[in-house]
């Protein structure tokens, strides 16, 4: 994919006369008028600089069929924006974005292809090599959030967190020593957090070679420890709280995870769990992340001394 002609020195949130997204530059989103750019949740023109050469191509651009995309790229990418961060309904997305439809439509295509979580990784990727890490993590935190459910969600993904006393769904995530997501799995609240571990850390190990060492709490103790060292060359190093500690406390490495899960919480569409399906769950968290990453790839860079 060719870099973008945006320039990365440009800050300016307001409407541009041009857009170079593929949909403008090889399908038809030029038959619709650009939008003024007004929302909190829009990219800036130094975000998009840093966003466009990481979307994945469209399937119709490599011949798998479809007709060309009739809106552009940008404006989609800041109709979910708005949508994740303000907890909108999709039929209450503000008449200035594309159709709502149109929106969900191609957040369903993004969800169903694995496209969000490619456009994720690729930017974790990008702040990883700006702040001179490997791109490939050797060690994480694993932890879970129990978050309330709506009542659309169904009883067949919805359960009781009797620790938590939550009804609803579990998610389950993987971070590196950063704080960025590597992995993501939405359960309900009932799903033990080793069971859950054992297929999450499968999948993050298998997408993460050099993933040596796992940093957990409590709960994760048992079992679960000998299987990663034995099925997936993983140290899970249990994390516990010391029994004279009294009030809130500040764990190492946990402190990471927890960071992450306060990032979920801001974006409204996630304090509780309103989707019929667990994969449009985890597909919100991946976006919810992408907004963080933008934003720090989009700040001035000062390279160490």
């Amino acid at each position: 994919m060719g870099q973008s002609s945006v320039s990365e020195s440009g800050q300016s949130n307001s409407a541009t006369r041009e857009c170079d997204c593929l949909a403008h530059q090889f399908g038809n989103a030029a038959d619709h008028p650009l939008r003024e750019r007004r929302y909190p949740t829009d990219m800036t023109d130094r975000e998009w600089a840093q966003v466009r050469p990481l979307l994945p191509v469209p399937g119709w651009m490599r011949g798998r069929g479809g007709q060309p995309e009739v809106y552009c790229h940008r404006q989609m990418l800041d109709a979910i924006r708005y949508l994740v961060d303000n907890g909108v309904k999709w039929r209450a997305m503000p008449c200035d974005f594309p159709p709502w439809d149109r929106v969900y439509a191609f957040f369903r295509r993004w969800r169903d292809n694995a496209l969000v979580k490619e456009f994720h990784d690729r930017l974790r990727d990008r702040v990883r090599m700006r702040l001179g890490r490997d791109t490939e993590p050797s060690a994480g935190v694993i932890d879970s959030q129990s978050v309330k459910a709506d009542a659309v969600v169904g009883a067949d993904s919805r359960g009781y967190d009797g620790g938590k006393q939550i009804n609803g769904r579990k998610r389950h995530v993987v971070v590196d020593t950063l704080g960025l997501l590597l992995g993501v799995m939405v359960t309900s609240a009932d799903v033990g957090d080793r069971m859950a571990a054992q297929v999450l850390l499968a999948r993050v190990a298998d997408a993460h070679h050099r993933l040596a060492l796992v940093w957990a709490d409590g709960g994760y103790t048992g079992s679960l420890v000998e299987h990663c060292l034995a099925a997936l060359a993983l140290v899970l190093a249990i994390v516990k709280r010391s029994d004279d500690q009294k009030g809130f406390v500040v764990l190492p490495k946990r402190w990471i995870v927890e960071r992450l899960f306060a990032h979920l919480m801001r974006s409204r569409r996630l304090v509780r769990d309103v989707e019929r399906r667990t994969a449009s769950a985890e597909a919100m968290i991946y976006w919810s992340m992408t907004m963080v990453m933008t934003r720090r790839l989009a700040r001035p860079h000062h390279a160490p001394a």
